[in-house]
């Protein structure tokens, strides 16, 4: 199916651990620092909680990848 549709699987086949481990970092900091720190009380309010977490997190958060820099 994915292949008579010209969809490529992203994983080198063998499911090693480091095929995602940006994607999970992120989601680890995601949650850590904004989703389980906050109650939310309607999905609305959840999604701009990540939103205004995401921006932070692109745009003015020090990363230890970047030399502390944002």
């Amino acid at each position: 199916m994915l292949a008579a549709n010209d969809i490529k699987i992203s994983m080198d086949g063998n499911g090693a651990w480091r095929d995602n481990v940006f994607v999970e970092r992120l989601w680890r900091s995601v949650k850590y620092e904004e989703v389980y720190l906050h109650a939310y009380d309607s999905v609305s309010e959840a999604r701009g909680g990540i939103g205004r977490y995401l921006d932070l997190y692109n745009r003015r958060r020090p990363h230890s990848s970047l030399d502390d820099k944002t």
